[in-house]
């Protein structure tokens, strides 16, 4: 019950199902087993009595029992599974609210197979566990109760041999369920093999381009064969009790039958005996059915017990490093401050102690190596994750003070590969703001230069992105990417090497529209082409996850540090001809 109370906390406008479920099923169970009393009356009728017309009319009694039993089993059902598919829904529905609530570094440490395989995968556990053993338990527990009270009115022999096979059957039984650590095993390599084939599948595009060997994906591989070895081991372990088990139901008529054909000529009502043996043929498969759904029951709700904890896990580790808002929700200023900042990737310290002051209405640049920190300086003030310690503020307040709202009005970022919907053109670039009208929409798409794009087009800026409309360049998209950041008007402006991917057709439009989009703000820009940062008003070259140079770009060609390096590197690049077509 612990773990149907986990489920329907997730249900709660629909347990009432479960309910009439369990009613329905626990009725049916009884009618079942009163259908089983009125076919051992049919046996004396028909077998030692002869009374044929009563038998004839018991024999309606046991359609019409047995019927209705299986009818209510059937609603039993029906309400069980609408509960699952329910309860499924709204896991997955919970999950993809905490995705759309999570921090990047929730993204960071779990990968997308595992967060599909977690949520998926482990809602569809719960079904079994709803669906088919909420009526279920009910019969497998019942159904064995009443039978053994059938038994017993039966005749004491039924009942004796009845009662020594439930307790035979329940020592075997444990065995059958298997080891609760070694499930835990078997469920853990399985989650394993799962997260690591939807990586491996999403990383064939890499196969296919770079040539990559499978012999570098060695974790699923690994996962494969912990898996194969869990299952197997876990069949084995469940084989010996198993056998046993059906050895005895299955041979229980020749169990009895044989030591009791020594018998046979001293017994005087050798009719009643061989009804006795018919219902104890009945009983005995009433009661096998019951033990494996009690069987089943065990490992269902363990698998939904676990599966529950582990998407409950998930959902915490969504929250986890969310930030917190506050109320404030106008700023005095736009000046930007990193007091003592640290910040880290699990292990992996990416900023320790950084402090920096930036003021507003002036365009900055962040340089450096890769993973020097330049990136996550940028999501920070984004609000996309939290610091591990210090603060950030914005017109003197640190950004958990301001409201979500606030945050998302006032700070616009551009991504080095903008993502478009499939959408208009138009609708694209009013998702940024709900309010704009269409006079501002399409002046946001002037001063972003896309009005050469939509001239291409029949349907102008109605035209439809995606699958189903027109497919636009990596500049194409950035431009209308731009278009969005325009017509948010966010004071502050962050760029991630937003010209990274460009081609020389779309650069000097592409220069233009940011020119636009920076003017009158706080601009932070991160490029690895040097040449579009020449002209900002300061830079700040980071190494190690600290701020080693700042100054203009005369002044740090001056200081012949790490940027004049940096930038060298750059020139040279530009500078790479191929010298002989023999080295193609």
């Amino acid at each position: 019950m612990k773990v149907y109370k986990k489920l329907f906390k997730y249900v709660p406008d629909n347990r009432i199902s479960a309910y009439l479920a369990m009613i329905f099923s626990s009725v049916s169970a009884f009618f079942m087993v009163f259908g089983y009393y009125f076919i051992y009356q049919f046996l004396k009728e028909l077998m030692i009595t002869g009374n044929y017309e009563k038998a004839g009319f018991l024999s309606i009694k046991i359609v019409i029992y047995l019927t209705l039993s299986g009818l209510l089993y059937l609603i039993s059902g029906l309400a069980s599974h609408k509960l699952a598919f329910r309860l499924e829904t709204n896991l997955r529905k919970r999950g993809i609210d905490g995705l759309s609530d999570s921090s990047f570094r929730f993204f960071d440490l779990n990968s997308s197979g595992y967060i599909r395989k977690t949520i998926d995968d482990n809602a569809a556990k719960t079904h079994m566990a709803v669906a088919h053993m909420l009526p279920d338990n009910s019969q497998a527990f019942l159904v064995p109760i009443f039978s053994m009270i059938l038994a017993f009115i039966i005749s004491l022999r039924v009942g004796s041999v009845i009662l020594i096979l439930s307790v035979v059957s329940a020592f075997i039984l444990k065995g059958m369920m298997g080891d609760g650590k070694f499930l835990k095993l078997y469920q853990s390599a399985l989650d394993k093999l799962s997260s690591e084939t939807v990586e491996y599948i999403r990383g064939m595009q890499v196969i296919k381009i770079f040539g990559t060997k499978l012999k570098s994906f060695k974790a699923l591989h690994e996962a494969i064969m912990n898996y194969s070895k869990y299952a197997y081991d876990y069949s084995i372990s469940c084989k010996k009790p198993y056998v046993i088990y059906q050895f005895i139901f299955l041979g229980l008529i020749a169990i009895i039958t044989i030591p009791l054909s020594f018998f046979l000529t001293s017994i005087v009502d050798s009719k009643m005996i061989a009804v006795e043996l018919i219902m104890v043929f009945f009983l005995s498969g009433v009661m096998m059915v019951s033990f494996m759904k009690i069987m089943w029951a065990s490992m269902n709700v363990f698998n939904a017990n676990y599966a529950i904890d582990h998407l409950e896990e998930l959902y915490s580790k969504m929250q986890e490093d969310n930030l917190t808002y506050g109320q404030r929700e106008h700023f005095d200023n736009y000046n930007i401050e990193f007091d003592h900042v640290s910040f880290s990737y699990g292990d992996n310290k990416v900023l320790e102690n950084v402090s920096f002051a930036l003021e507003e209405k002036k365009t900055y640049a962040l340089v450096g190596h890769s993973g020097s920190g330049k990136s996550t300086i940028a999501k920070l003030l984004s609000g996309f994750y939290k610091v591990d310690s210090g603060s950030i503020k914005i017109g003197g307040y640190a950004l958990e003070e301001y409201t979500k709202e606030a945050m998302i009005n006032n700070v616009a970022f551009v991504f080095q590969d903008s993502k478009l919907f499939k959408k208009s053109i138009y609708d694209n670039v009013a998702l940024a703001n709900q309010y704009a009208t269409k006079e501002e929409v399409m002046e946001a798409m002037r001063l972003a230069g896309c009005d050469e794009i939509i001239a291409k087009f029949k349907t102008k800026e109605n035209t439809m992105i995606g699958s189903k409309g027109v497919y636009l360049s990596g500049g194409e998209k950035q431009r209308i990417a731009i278009a969005r950041a325009i017509l948010k008007k966010s004071p502050i402006v962050i760029m991630d090497e937003a010209s990274a991917s460009i081609d020389a057709d779309n650069e000097y439009q592409l220069q233009k529209a940011f020119q636009n989009l920076m003017q009158d703000k706080t601009v932070i820009m991160i490029a690895h082409r040097m040449t579009s940062i020449q002209f900002v008003d300061e830079i700040l070259v980071l190494e190690d996850g600290k701020i080693i140079e700042r100054g203009d770009h005369k002044t740090l060609l001056r200081k012949q540090g790490l940027y004049s390096k940096l930038l060298h590197l750059y020139e040279s690049a530009n500078d790479w001809r191929v010298a002989n077509e023999k080295l193609l």
